[in-house]
């Protein structure tokens, strides 16, 4: 019997399956979405249990649509939206409290507190991350906060807290297994990403219990197996990491100094900077990239918390295009932005300004803006915002990189690409498998069982697709000087 890796991508905005062959190829897929709640403004929410039960489908159907038996799964790799947020009662296995989006910004005032108390030293020298709403810490801090009853379940034990890939395999093993891995772990405010453990004087400053907390494991080991009754069989769940981390080994940036740039909900641009965490100086992440074997690799990640989420608002919120895919010939209907820029602020800026109250704004509309100009500059708003982050990232590392390897639906713009291009003033990348997200967890999980024999053959399995050379022009340097001004005006109007 042919053997195959089953990849969970646990999103933003759906639960995906994909079964690969040995050569890398998309063999069965399928894909559920599930609700978005947005319950007071800046609060973004979703339903654990309904994550649940469609990444079950999902499973099922990506099975079924690889025409293969569950026995022939060699083994199941997880990836996920990371610092969502979710508590469960141990007892029951149920949510206590709906999870809390990476996105969701109710926390600000927690982290502004924080710092103001001069905590912020202590988190980033430990955990390389920012006092930001982004990480999970606070979240599970404001959920207990809300309810003493909850709090007192919590410091008996009773509860459990665990990001989306904690969630999933709980559910997958039928609550025999509490795990996380190190990537995960480390966006949360509360791993020590020097030491690899929990940190207690983190735990102390945000009244955390360490009895909700998960193990830890390494991106690429057998943690359990699925429970029998769900497929049939039982399968061995080899391999997690969180989405961007995924992305970063399915793009095979292994080497220090390699990039990539996942374009979805948000855009994810991480570094691969080898065996040593670098701090940086200029506001980006130092995160675990993956952990391998026993040996970490370190990464600096900056985040944009808005990309696809422009385009999605573009549809939904203003009826501009009636579906995603339309925004591309849309922003070639005009040769430029017309003057537009578009600072996508919907939900704070991220990385290197990290403004929770920033909010989004279109400036230099005129009688003459056309929908196209408002396109194109949201395009162009997704790549200037990943410039401002490889900038800074490049002089955190003290390297020049020339190519910038994408992924991510965004990425399959072609317009978009060729934008990124020229504003990097380097060459854009693209391979031949976009699901780099899921590869990555489908890597991890077919190295710890065995399925491919060392990083070698993976590289072997990464191809190029296209290339995107900068064409430079007025109008790029243009954009970048009209952003520039622009943008000081969003953080000074909330600083």
């Amino acid at each position: 019997m042919e053997e195959y890796i089953l990849a969970i991508d646990a999103g933003t905005t759906s639960s995906r399956a994909l079964v690969f062959n040995q050569k890398g190829e998309t063999m069965g897929m399928a894909q559920h979405e599930f609700t978005q709640h947005f319950p007071k403004e800046s609060w973004v929410e979703h339903d654990a249990e309904e994550i649940w039960t469609t990444q079950l489908k999902a499973i099922r159907e990506a099975i079924e649509s690889a025409g293969i038996h569950p026995q022939q799964i060699k083994g199941m790799g997880i990836t996920n939206q990371r610092e969502t947020t979710v508590l469960w009662n141990r007892k029951t296995g149920k949510p206590v409290h709906r999870a809390i989006v990476w996105q969701d910004r109710r926390t600000a005032d927690i982290c502004s507190a924080l710092e103001k108390e001069g905590k912020s030293t202590s988190f980033y020298e430990k955990t390389g991350l920012l006092l930001d709403a982004y990480f999970s810490g606070t979240k599970i801090k404001w959920i207990l906060d809300q309810d003493p009853a909850l709090r007192k379940e919590a410091e008996a034990g009773n509860l459990a807290f665990g990001t989306i890939d904690s969630w999933l395999i709980w559910n997958l093993t039928g609550g025999a297994i509490h795990v996380t891995d190190v990537t995960n772990a480390s966006r949360t405010l509360l791993f020590n990403i020097h030491t690899l453990t929990w940190d207690e004087e983190l735990l102390s400053i945000l009244n955390v219990p360490s009895s909700l907390l998960p193990k830890t494991a390494s991106c690429s080991e057998i943690v359990g197996t699925t429970e029998t009754s769900l497929f049939g069989f039982s399968i061995p769940i080899a391999g997690i990491a969180g989405d961007q981390q995924a992305a970063l080994f399915g793009q095979m940036c292994v080497q220090p100094g390699e990039v990539k740039n996942t374009y979805g909900t948000g855009c994810f641009c991480i570094m691969n900077t080898g065996s040593t965490p670098v701090q940086s100086t200029n506001r980006m992440l130092t995160t675990i990239g993956y952990q391998l074997d026993g040996k970490v690799a370190y990464a600096l990640e900056g985040s944009v918390f808005i990309a696809g989420a422009v385009v999605q608002w573009l549809r939904d919120q203003m009826g501009i295009i009636s579906s995603a895919s339309e925004i591309e010939a849309l922003a070639q209907t005009v040769e430029n932005n017309g003057g537009i820029t578009f600072i996508p602020a919907l939900a704070g800026l991220g990385a290197p300004h990290w403004d929770p109250h920033a909010t989004g704004t279109i400036l230099g509309i005129t009688r003459g803006t056309q929908k196209g100009h408002i396109a194109r500059a949201a395009l162009e708003a997704i790549a200037m915002r990943t410039r401002e982050i490889v900038v800074e990232m490049q002089k955190d590392a003290h390297a020049t990189f020339t190519t910038l390897k994408v992924d991510g639906g965004g990425s399959t713009n072609n317009l978009l690409m060729q934008i990124q291009a020229n504003l990097l003033n380097a060459t854009v990348i693209r391979p031949q498998t976009t699901e780099t997200t899921a590869l990555g967890a489908a890597f991890f999980a077919g190295l710890a069982v065995g399925y491919w024999p060392s990083l070698a053959a993976l590289k072997d399995i990464w191809k190029k697709d296209a290339e995107f050379k900068p064409q430079n022009s007025s109008s790029t340097q243009q954009i970048i000087d009209l952003w520039e001004d622009r943008i000081k005006k969003v953080c000074n109007v909330t600083s």
